[in-house]
């Protein structure tokens, strides 16, 4: 039998959640489930608000409106990351410039953002890979000091935190994903967090389709017209009570998922002891929510032989993202300041396991015995 690298998490209420939505007749967005999904993000997190939308690329869409960037603006972020970071901005006419990561946490260096700061720069945008959160003391500091927006793409951090502050909460805005590949799923769909009440009347309004349709639902005006630029960001229901039935039970698939992270860790620590890979590394202040395990080998080569071995062996590992700046298009709408010591280098070698709700101990030991047979580490 095939171990898949991702299984979409599934906990047995999600088709009666959805049936009662049709049985409703509303399944279309901001329904009963997208208000519940809405309250336990708020509860979790602390923001002050936060609104489901159809993805993090549209969440991150959401958070370049409201931050006014326009064309010409620049705003800061890693390369190695997903490709709707950069486009959000993008989309608006901006620059993208990329600095380098730290080795350890495959996260933004935050000791290279300031030198990278111009007149232009608006904003500083933090992806916590793995669910794993960046410095983010360092870089509300640098943001404060220099007058700048913080937008944390936090699509892996759902229930992670950085000193005690869930991720996606700290900034002035953060972006949730809820991809079919990550911890709690509504096929596509994310959300967007808001720190500062100012942002919510017109983040409802963008989410809208620009108009003030929540204000006509609520009778507080006699009908609702455009109001402002925005677009359709509402999920429809029966993904928010796909959603909410995992939300319901996000401690037990978290800590699911922490098992196996252990697991992994413990097992193939003794090769990581010889020098023949290296494990994830979590600073203290961090706590993380097992969104993924990932190994680094030695570089490129190494890592596509241990893909074919273990393909060989009907096991699905992936490897993750190619530098945006080495892309066609990053070629023309970004800029990478300093060096590139790391972000190449390591994104080459980084390769990902097998990892989701309910995997067995049986399937989990069955790749890290393959990757023994492929190191000959007995």
């Amino acid at each position: 039998m095939r171990i898949n690298f991702n299984v979409p998490p599934y906990t047995g209420h999600e088709f009666d959640y959805i049936k009662e939505c049709v049985e409703a007749q509303k399944i279309c967005g901001d329904g009963k489930y997208t208000a519940l999904d809405n309250e336990w993000i708020e509860k979790k997190t602390g923001c002050t608000k936060a609104l489901l939308t159809t993805s993090c690329t549209h969440a991150t869409e959401m958070a370049a409106i409201l931050a006014g960037i326009k064309e010409g603006d620049e705003v800061i972020m890693p390369s190695y990351t997903f490709v709707s970071t950069a486009n959000a901005f993008v989309l608006r006419g901006a620059k993208v410039v990329f600095v380098d990561i730290r080795p350890d946490t495959m996260n933004i260096d935050e000791n290279l953002i300031e030198q990278a700061i111009t007149p232009r720069t608006r904003a500083i945008v933090p992806v916590h890979y793995a669910g794993v959160g960046c410095e983010m003391d360092t870089i509300m500091d640098i943001a404060k000091r220099h007058n700048l927006l913080v937008i944390e793409d936090a699509a892996q951090g759902v229930m992670a935190t950085y000193k005690g502050k869930a991720l996606g909460a700290i900034g002035d805005f953060g972006n949730y994903s809820f991809h079919e590949t990550k911890n709690y799923s509504m096929g596509e769909g994310g959300a967007l967090l808001l720190r500062d009440e100012t942002y919510v009347d017109d983040a409802i309004i963008i989410r809208e389709k620009g108009t003030n349709r929540t204000l006509y639902k609520l009778g507080k005006v006699d009908k609702y017209s455009w109001i402002m630029p925005g677009s359709s960001f509402l999920p429809s229901d029966m993904n928010a009570a796909y959603l909410y039935a995992q939300l319901q039970m996000a401690d037990e698939i978290n800590s699911d998922r922490l098992d196996h992270y252990n697991r992994y860790m413990e097992a193939l620590k003794p090769l990581e002891e010889k020098g023949l890979i290296e494990l994830p590394y979590v600073p203290k202040e961090c706590v993380h929510n097992a969104h993924m395990f990932y190994i680094k080998c030695k570089d490129f080569e190494e890592r596509q032989g241990l893909i074919k071995y273990l393909t060989s062996n009907d096991i699905l590992p992936a490897s993750h993202y190619v530098p945006l700046h080495s892309s066609k298009a990053g070629l023309i709408y970004s800029e990478f300041r300093g060096e590139d010591k790391y972000t190449t280098k390591e994104s080459e070698r980084l390769l990902r396991l097998p990892m989701y709700y309910k995997l067995t101990n049986d399937d989990l030991d069955e790749v890290v015995m393959r990757i023994k047979e492929y190191y000959h580490f007995n």
